[in-house]
């Protein structure tokens, strides 16, 4: 089966490139794909005729319980043969369906086999979780198939509404999903049966989530506008998704639960409710079509409805019967959708108005239409009449789904007739519509599918012998499909039927103002397009209450949210069990209390500069508290973080008003400081909740001994860093590298690779009027904007903060450091060139691109990692590497140094990005609009910068 999964896979990338080298002739290798998932089921008939299995479980996440578990029995085999034979044929079809030169149909082709695999997936699946994800692969592809003539507002409309529908019934079905999994101990479809499940009112929530994504999927009320709006979508797509494929799934998962949840309270009730109306409102609104595929789409709900009452109900007799009519569905719609693509493809039209004489023009064409037609109205001898007939047999003990099923089934002969009449019947007066030649690869999928169902009826005794073992699930099963039922209250029904719907059909002309008056006054589709209406203008009308443009409103309902919520259960629950300790030593509450006035003193503040101030006070403060509680390794970074924050908070200052507000701000200072000081108890609550709830030992605690043996080194932080936990590491460092992406491509108004400030090629450290240089970049700033006592210092600690970050990059491993720490100490003396000599020094001081650096940095990080696999261990893994050398002698290498050096790059080139954006470029922006503090100096040696 995994085998199958992949062989589709593989077909549906290389047919794009198939077909635009061959055309869509390529369509016909490409059919080999679903004919050999067909062929693998007719191979495989001996192993499931008799209840068997085929079984295979390949390992995907064992420490999640995870597989990749494959299962078919009867009801799967089933639909393989008809997502594979259809398939195959569609794909036969459409190499004549669409004419050179397509536009669009390599993607189109690519699409339909996946979406064939998908399907295979779907009814391969032994577990929930991997039934979903097939599942919702299939609505990605249908999404993208409806819409194939995305030029046409209508596919683009009808696809977003298939999509829409069809998720959203989906997620529904996976928290169903879950609850079921969750309480019954297991997600494998082989052993819900085997497991209790839960009772009560639990269950009743998960059976109603899941006949949500059931009912949605298959276009069961009240879910039924997007199918015939879905027929924008070409022909063959119908043929496919909408007749044998895709609406199938909603039916198909019922048929496979039905048999561990039909005994739930509201399953019954609602697959009954849900498939009749669902069946006499397609019925009654296919008479009313007077395009041809508009016709069969209301009749395939119809049809669906009858298929999920007949599987759903959860008796044997009915699902034998619902089985063989999944099968005869998906043979006679498929082949009347094919023979419309034929009639569309030839005449340009489908509305049987305009349609006469095709009956005699195209009596092939007409033939395999008669036959699919009088199989879906249940004429003998086709499959048809045996699964109609076998259903009513079922329900006899139910009198009023009964009679709602004869009405329905009405209503399906008198639309068949009117498909028939409208397609090939001569109208008097109109001239015969020629359909030209039609293609034998057009001709001969539908004639295989109408000539199948032909050839099922009289063999409806094999029939019943393949699909008997699925009916066994669910009891003894006393019913037969047969040809010759016998005299019997169920074929009176049929022949009641047959004559009621001719009837019907034939009083057309009277009944026409009845047909046009009866009708719900909303439509599904009024309806679905004034929910969504309703959900844009909901939408509007929050977002202009809650988006007013304020960055502290947003952020004060956010954390008022945060201490309401979370911070109500606290008090409520009181989860925590432990006795409270303060603090562990004199001096932390004296830090704590200078973390907490700087904090309110922040919130109150009027002047940006000195709210930034207070703020860095406090992440000192947090840096001291790191200190007290004995971890010098997280409080240097602290200490180098909260010195770069502040270094990039002067920068963008710059471009803002000195003040916050000019407004009087003594109420909402209160205010803030209320919800700072609510926040702040709300936190520390959680903290400790969060502390009382464990109950076992943290892994955290093996920590040291892992950092030795398995990372070779002493410093525990630097080595989960970059060997424990370097996943989440190496994940860090991609949203560093995508971060400086985001800043810089919102502030650059060009390639951040583009020419950068030139460096300077005069003043080489030389005397200017004898004075010496300190900083070659000092020069090109205007005299005012320069500070020498900052470019002394810069000059005189710049090299020493370049070396001392390299040795806290090598130290790292077993000391306080490590490759971030070290980046930020580069960082902050990179950030100290900029602030003493402006743009030109910061280029003096780095002459190359940010991108660079952190390419570079990225790329030694994922080098690191997989380089760990050439000496024999996994991904990420340190190993040790023992070197000597002359005069050093003896040492190690841990390969994670080369892991870290990555972080150093990456920690430097993001700092890079942000001062040549916030920087640099800012100071461009100012100089150009002519700004008092953004011009150059004049040189003495005249030019100017």
């Amino acid at each position: 089966m995994l085998v199958l999964l992949i062989l589709h896979l593989v077909v549906a990338l290389a047919a794009p490139l198939l077909v635009r080298r061959w055309g869509a002739r390529a369509c016909y290798p490409l059919a080999l794909a679903p004919a050999a998932a067909f062929g693998w089921a007719v191979f495989r008939t001996p192993d499931v005729v008799d209840g068997g299995a085929v079984v295979e479980t390949y390992p995907w996440i064992p420490k999640l319980g995870l597989d990749l578990a494959f299962r078919t029995t009867t009801l799967s085999w089933v639909m393989t043969l008809l997502i594979g034979g259809v398939g195959a044929l569609v794909l036969v079809y459409s190499a004549r369906y669409f004419p050179p030169p397509a536009v669009g149909t390599a993607q189109f082709v690519g699409v339909v086999v996946g979406f064939a695999g998908a399907m295979l997936g779907l009814v391969f699946a032994d577990d929930l979780l991997l039934l979903y994800v097939c599942w919702e692969l299939t609505t990605v592809f249908s999404y993208l198939l409806i819409g194939h003539s995305a030029e046409r507002r209508s596919a683009r409309w009808a696809a977003a509404q298939a999509l829409t529908v069809t998720t959203f019934g989906g997620l529904a079905m996976l928290v169903g999903f879950i609850m079921l999994g969750h309480h019954a101990g297991t997600y494998r479809l082989s052993e819900l049966s085997q497991h209790p499940l839960p009772g009560g009112a639990y269950l009743v929530v998960a059976v109603l989530l899941i006949l949500l994504g059931a009912l949605s999927k298959s276009a069961l009320l009240p879910f039924t506008s997007w199918l015939p709006v879905a027929m924008a979508a070409p022909t063959p797509v119908s043929a496919y998704l909408h007749a044998a494929a895709m609406v199938k799934a909603g039916v198909y998962l019922l048929g496979l639960l039905a048999p561990v949840l039909a005994q739930v309270g509201p399953w019954r009730p609602v697959v009954l409710v849900a498939g009749l109306a669902t069946m006499v409102m397609g019925g009654w609104a296919a008479l009313r079509q007077t395009d041809l595929k508009l016709l069969l789409a209301y009749g395939t709900l119809s049809q669906l409805g009858l298929v999920a009452v007949a599987i759903g109900v959860g008796t044997p007799d009915a699902a034998l019967a619902g089985v063989a009519m999944l099968v005869a569905h998906a043979l006679f719609k498929a082949a009347l959708f094919l023979v419309v693509g034929v009639i569309d493809h030839g005449a340009q039209t489908r509305d049987l108005r305009k349609l006469s004489g095709l009956g005699r023009r195209a009596p092939y064409l007409a033939v395999v239409a008669g036959l699919a037609a009088a199989s879906m109205a249940g004429v003998p001898p086709l499959v048809g009449f045996v699964a109609k007939e076998a259903i009513f047999a079922a329900f006899t003990d139910r009198p009023a789904a009964l009679a709602v099923l004869v009405v329905g089934t009405v209503l399906t002969v008198a639309y068949s007739l009117r498909f028939i009449w409208g397609a090939f019947g001569t109208r008097p007066g109109r001239a015969p519509t020629d359909l030209g030649r039609i293609p034998t690869a057009m001709l001969v999928p539908p004639a295989v599918l109408a000539g199948a169902g032909l050839v099922a009826g009289p063999a409806a005794g094999a029939l019943d012998h393949v699909i008997r073992p699925y009916a066994r699930l669910l009891g003894p099963v006393h019913a037969h499909l047969t040809l010759w039922p016998g005299l019997n209250l169920a074929l009176g029904l049929s022949a009641l039927a047959l004559t009621g719907g001719a009837v019907l059909f034939l009083l057309r002309g009277p009944l026409a103002p009845a047909l046009a008056r009866l009708r719900s006054p909303v439509t599904g589709q009024q309806g679905y397009e004034w929910l969504v209406h309703r959900f844009d203008r909901t939408a509007v009308d929050v977002t202009s209450v809650t988006q007013r443009g304020s960055l502290p409103q947003y952020l004060g309902l956010i954390l008022i949210v945060l201490s309401a919520v979370p911070g109500g259960v606290l008090l409520v629950i009181r989860p925590w069990e432990q006795a409270l300790k303060l603090w562990g030593s004199p001096a932390q509450p004296v830090v704590l209390l200078v973390i907490a006035m700087a904090a309110l003193l922040a919130v109150g503040a009027r002047r940006r500069l000195t709210a930034m101030l207070l703020v860095g006070v406090t992440g000192y403060g947090t840096a001291m508290v790191f200190v007290l509680h004995g971890a010098p390794d997280l409080a240097l970074t602290q200490f180098l973080v909260e010195s770069m924050t502040i270094a990039v908070f002067v920068l963008v200052l710059r471009r803002l008003p000195e003040r916050f507000s000019v407004r009087p701000l003594r109420r909402s200072r209160w205010i803030r400081r209320s919800i700072g000081v609510l926040v702040g108890l709300t936190v520390a609550g959680l903290a400790l909740a969060a502390t009382a709830a464990r109950h076992t030992r943290t892994i955290s605690e093996e920590f040291p001994r892992f950092a030795v043996e398995g990372g070779y080194g002493r410093n525990v932080v630097n080595v989960t860093l970059v060997d424990i936990r370097a996943w989440d590491t190496l994940g860090e460092l991609a949203v560093l590298v995508a971060a400086a992406t985001g800043v810089a491509s919102l502030i650059f108004q060009q390639s951040r690779t583009g020419p950068r400030p030139r460096r300077l090629d005069a003043d080489r450290g030389e005397s200017v009027a004898g004075r010496p240089i300190w900083l070659r970049g000092g020069a090109t700033l205007i005299e005012r904007n320069r500070s020498i006592v900052l470019e002394v210092v810069t000059r005189l600690i710049f090299h020493t903060a370049v070396l001392f970050s390299f040795y806290l990059l090598f130290s790292g491993h077993n000391a306080p450091g490590g490759g971030f720490a070290g980046g930020l100490v580069a960082s902050l003396a990179l950030t100290m060139r900029y602030l003493a000599g402006g743009r030109y020094e910061l280029a003096e001081a780095a002459p190359i691109s940010a991108g660079t650096v952190l390419g570079a940095g990225l790329g030694l990080a994922v080098g690191g990692a997989v380089a760990s696999l050439l000496a024999g261990g996994t991904v990420l893994q340190s190993t040790r590497i023992d070197l000597w050398l002359p005069v050093i002698g003896d040492f190690y290498l841990i390969t994670s140094l080369f892991f870290d050096i990555g972080v150093y790059l990456v920690v430097i080139g993001l700092a890079l990005d942000v001062l040549r954006s916030l920087g640099a470029e800012v100071d461009r922006h100012i100089e150009a609009a002519g700004g008092p503090d953004g011009g150059l100096a004049v040189e003495r040696r005249g030019g100017t910068r």
